[in-house]
């Protein structure tokens, strides 16, 4: 299993409704997720820096990367992109965070 943690942006005026987005995600999504072997991810609000710090551990980086071309995905990213800074291809902008402690 790959952990994988990476850092995204939402806008100040938009936490609750990026909250309440999630408060579930669309059930397809979750099953995309988890049949593309990702589990236990997690996404944590820093509020006072606009922050979003995501967690998740995956079976593979070409399975994890197969969920961005998953018609559910893209009507996600669609559906967020008016709640943080977003690509061309409206994913959010994120920057992977590198791997500097461990404890199993």
């Amino acid at each position: 299993m790959l952990r994988k943690a990476f850092v995204m942006q939402v806008h100040p005026d938009k936490h609750r409704e990026y909250q309440q987005r999630h408060s579930p995600i669309w059930p397809e999504l979750a099953e995309t997720l988890k049949d593309h072997g990702a589990q236990n991810y997690s996404i944590f609000l820093d509020a006072s820096r606009n922050l979003l710090f995501a967690y998740v551990e995956i079976e593979s980086e070409a399975r994890w990367n197969a969920v961005a071309e998953t018609e559910v995905c893209q009507r996600w990213w669609r559906s967020m992109s008016e709640l943080m800074p977003s690509n061309a291809d409206h994913s959010p902008v994120s920057s992977e965070l590198p791997s500097v402690f461990h404890l199993p």
